[in-house]
């Protein structure tokens, strides 16, 4: 597996330097997601095996240990999916390390790199899903500037929020409405967000983070969310659980039609 993976980035990378020296420009790009996973390993290239055998073992001494299991597929699209719900209630799960109470969690798509596949997941699996160095912030909002905050996630038709909130947004990126813990947004209370510092920056489209107050945000690295993330794991693979997450209506898109699912997954 993690073969296969090494070479991909190596060919990548010498396809990209070839380029460098030709007059050749790019007249239209097209993507799709592709999982990278064990089916991979079925048939393995003898030559490329050899080429990374010296690194292999070192890599896989990091990437290989098991943090957890996954109980099904968890993958990440707009305007919901359970792996993003997973990511922002795992923020929230993270505040009990600094006896922080969050009120809600955001995580952002453009952060989330990969998926985790049903069964084991590895050191590397984590990474793969949450490659940046951002680490686990907390903050306070107004409740008007959590409204707005929820404005600008509609705009971009949908971001990782963690349970207990419950927005509607049209197909133009509109608020319909925004409800906590089943109650309106109460613009005269405020509201403790756990959120990755990258966001609390104003990052991503949420210029709403940028009026925030009583910020805690813990820069050593054992509080990059890749390791709360596998903090999470562990407590549940200890307590004999796979990591499961659901679609469950946090997100709720209306006028939602086929063409506009297939912008949102791109």
């Amino acid at each position: 597996m993690q073969t296969k993976k090494t070479l991909f980035f190596l060919l990548s990378g010498m396809v990209l330097l070839s380029a460098c020296g030709s007059h050749y420009r790019v007249t239209n790009v097209d993507r799709t997601r592709i999982l990278i996973d064990k089916r991979y390993d079925a048939n393995p290239d003898a030559e490329a095996t050899a080429f990374l055998q010296p690194y292999k073992h070192e890599v896989d001494s990091v990437m290989s240990p098991v943090v957890g299991r996954a109980a099904t597929y968890l993958w990440a699209q707009k305007p919901e999916s359970n792996l993003s719900n997973l990511l922002a209630d795992i923020l929230v799960w993270g505040g009990e390390r600094f006896n922080e109470k969050p009120d809600f969690g955001v995580y952002n798509m453009g952060g989330i790199r990969a998926a985790f596949s049903k069964g084991e997941v590895t050191y590397g699996d984590v990474l793969d899903v949450a490659p940046f160095e951002n680490k686990i912030c907390f903050l306070t909002l107004t409740g008007e500037k959590v409204l707005e905050l929820f404005s600008q996630i509609a705009a971009t038709r949908g971001e990782g929020v963690s349970h207990g909130v419950n927005l509607v947004i049209d197909n133009t990126g509109k608020l319909l409405s925004a409800k906590l813990g089943g109650k309106p947004v109460d613009t005269k209370k405020t509201y403790r967000v756990a959120t990755l510092d990258y966001l609390a920056q104003g990052n991503d489209g949420l210029d709403a983070f940028k009026e925030k107050t009583d910020v805690l945000s813990p820069q050593a690295e054992e509080n990059n969310v890749r390791f709360v993330i596998m903090d999470y794991f562990r407590r549940q693979a200890a307590q004999g659980r796979a990591v499961d997450a659901k679609v469950e209506g946090r997100i709720v898109m209306q006028g939602l039609n086929e063409q506009n699912a297939r912008d949102l997954m791109h």
